[in-house]
């Protein structure tokens, strides 16, 4: 979205947290067939949000592998003003990425999780697997061990599922075309930072960023995009 590109730049944020979310174009991998165009079928949004301020500075949407994820780990280091700690889970492509993006300029921690067997039923996910340990690993850095978390990003997931209707696991509200998941996706994070309004810091993350001074109204977003 134009709006995010244009605003989202020179950023204090300190510590920064990354992750991607699954959806599907079209129809999902299990139904794509020879012949069908390759931009059907799962797509992945990956997302950053900064602890503090609860600002996304920038998602990406696109298969979940190398190149993508060095594309978006790319732009937010280019969107920064400082040096930042970032978390992320196990997903081994972040290692390279971020040392591309960043250098040395950064503090980087992953969380690895472990999880049991999950329960499937006719070959269909209906809970999910139990939890069963986690482990800390510093990667690049000093990161503080005490902020090495990736909750606020994987709440940001809730609220992105809880608000598209397109990104839940089953659903008919999906869409046709990537260009008009790009598009929601696009909309869903300007209204996110702009318009509404966080219990937590009593403002918008833009404003608690720094981006903006005032609170924006849906109709004052509507207008920028335009």
């Amino acid at each position: 979205m134009a709006l995010m590109d244009d605003q989202m730049r020179n950023l204090p944020c300190t510590r920064l947290e990354m992750d991607e979310i699954w959806g599907f174009v079209g129809k999902k991998d299990r139904n794509v067939r020879m012949g069908d165009s390759e931009r059907v079928g799962s797509v992945w949004t990956f997302c950053a949000i900064d602890a503090e301020t609860k600002l996304v500075p920038a998602f990406k949407v696109g298969d979940r592998n190398a190149a993508t994820t060095c594309a978006f780990v790319l732009d937010v280091a280019e969107r920064m003003s400082n040096r930042v700690q970032i978390s992320t889970d196990g997903f081994p492509e972040y290692r390279d990425a971020i040392e591309a993006a960043f250098g040395g300029d950064v503090d980087f921690a992953q969380i690895i999780k472990t999880y049991g067997h999950e329960e499937t039923t006719s070959n269909r996910r209906y809970s999910a697997p139990e939890f069963v340990s986690s482990e800390k690993r510093h990667v690049t850095g000093r990161p503080n061990h005490d902020l090495i978390s990736t909750s606020y990003v994987e709440r940001l997931n809730a609220t992105t599922r809880l608000h598209m209707r397109r990104l839940t696991r089953l659903t008919l509200a999906f869409s046709k075309k990537r260009e008009n998941f790009e598009a929601a996706v696009g909309l869903h994070f300007a209204y996110y930072n702009f318009v509404k309004r966080h219990n937590t810091i009593r403002c918008t993350p833009a404003m608690a960023a720094g981006v903006t001074g005032t609170f924006w109204s849906v109709g004052d977003l509507v207008e920028a995009s335009a």
